[in-house]
């Protein structure tokens, strides 16, 4: 309890740090939901089994209520994970890894063209 009686949130003033860009990130995302990653350049910390190691992101999930998540892959030991956007998470790169498997297909575009 605070001075005024009232109860507070430990996450909701809860930070870390990016381990990519050195961010101060708060643990709490806009809409109150609990986050893991950077909201600047996405990569996480690989907290399980206490690896530690960086988590970058790969790609994008998109559930079948609509809802996206990060793909995340360790850089030490290879696991995958997938957490959900949060609001201010940087469009451009959520936007980027959504549309690479478009833009660079495992088979020439030019197949297309004889169809």
């Amino acid at each position: 309890m605070s001075a005024n009686g009232k109860s507070r949130s430990i996450a909701s003033t809860e930070t870390f740090e990016c381990v990519r860009c050195g961010l101060t990130v708060t643990a709490l995302a806009p809409d109150g939901a609990r986050r893991n990653h950077c909201p600047s350049c996405l990569h996480s910390l690989h907290l399980l089994d206490e690896c530690r190691s960086r988590m970058i992101p790969i790609s994008i999930a998109v559930l079948r209520t609509g809802e996206w998540m990060v793909i995340h892959r360790c850089t030490r030991c290879g696991e995958l994970t997938s957490n959900p956007i949060c609001g201010d998470d940087n469009q451009l790169i959520l936007m980027r890894m959504a549309v690479r498997p478009l833009a660079q297909p495992p088979f020439p575009l030019e197949a297309f063209g004889d169809l």
